[in-house]
């Protein structure tokens, strides 16, 4: 079991954010949710009092109580504070899956055990049986050490407690855009198959409607990560094919009339569109997607094949803005 005695106070660790001049990008994973980063550096102080009023505020938005969790998960000493959280409120939930999602973090990095973690998701679960969060601390364990079934079994668990889970689609997506590495840019392949379920009986509002770009990007990174397509995105044809663009052109066509914007993830979904009009050259729309992410982007698609994340970011940002403003300009 995972250990929750008191720990002493370690020296403040820095924040999460890091400087930057005023405007530019920031790799911070709360994204645009300002009360989200406040409570994730609060955290890394021992001010889980903060995160506790934060939850109590999210209630049952599922979405937004995962990105939440997840993040906070992240924060120097998290599963520290969340232990002794849990020791001055030991019927609390929120605490109990904190931890569970800290102690999969811990699991990850090699600094706990895989068991403990998954025991401490199940006691979560059990602590709060209508959340999908805890069984979403099982599914990004699973995703990286555990086998099919049990990835297979979270995923179902989280859907029948929230059937459009956002960031357990997005898993999910990525885990099944690894199996038959070598296959081509096959529209049968499991991950797309999935993707164009999910977005087909996903609400007409749901940001799920644009997983099909995601498992477009995801595919790009396994068969990059194989030899099959070039570490540079601008060098292969892999948004450029028929299906690719019309994949997109749903996309953009999507968030034209939705926008998806007051989504917890939505700049999650705003990178990757971004990514992929980009790299099929569509400089226009690229820009007015840039326009919206602002300041947060994220590491994922643009840190895929081993490229920085920031710098790839900042360049294709001011590539499109760039060749946006020569083809409008006068």
């Amino acid at each position: 079991m995972i250990s929750i005695s008191p720990s002493p106070t370690p020296p403040p660790p820095p924040p999460l954010r890091r400087a930057r001049c005023p405007g530019g990008p920031v790799l911070a994973p709360a994204l645009d949710d300002a009360q989200l980063a406040i409570a994730a550096d609060g955290l890394a102080l021992g001010q889980w009092a903060r995160v506790r009023s934060l939850l109590a505020e999210t209630g049952e938005d599922w979405d937004l109580r995962g990105h939440r969790l997840t993040v906070l998960a992240t924060s120097p000493g998290s599963a520290a504070w969340a232990g002794d959280w849990r020791l001055a409120e030991p019927d609390s939930g929120d605490a109990a899956t904190l931890l569970a999602l800290a102690a999969v973090r811990l699991a990850l990095h090699g600094e706990s055990s895989t068991e403990d973690a998954a025991e401490a998701c199940a006691t979560a679960a059990r602590m709060l049986p209508e959340d999908p969060t805890p069984w979403l601390g099982a599914l990004i364990l699973a995703r990286r050490t555990g086998t099919p079934d049990a990835r297979d079994h979270a995923f179902r668990q989280i859907r029948a407690r929230h059937r459009d889970h956002h960031h357990a689609h997005h898993l999910m997506t990525a885990a099944l855009a690894e199996q038959q590495p070598g296959a081509r840019d096959d529209p049968r392949h499991p991950a797309h198959a999935f993707a164009a379920r999910a977005a087909a009986r996903a609400p007409a509002d749901s940001p799920l409607a644009l997983l099909p770009v995601v498992a477009h990007a995801e595919r790009y990174r396994v068969l990059a990560a194989g030899g099959l397509a070039p570490a540079d995105p601008a060098d292969c044809g892999h948004w450029s094919t028929r299906r690719a663009h019309q994949i997109l052109q749903d996309a953009f066509d999507w968030w034209l009339e939705w926008g998806g914007e007051d989504h917890p993830r939505g700049k999650v979904d705003l990178n990757f569109l971004a990514h992929a009009t980009f790299h099929e050259g569509r400089m226009a729309e690229a820009a007015a997607l840039f326009q919206r992410i602002g300041p947060h982007p994220t590491r994922a698609p643009w840190s895929y094949t081993g490229r920085d994340a920031d710098g790839a970011f900042r360049a294709a940002r001011d590539t499109a803005l760039r060749r946006a403003g020569d083809t409008t300009a006068p």
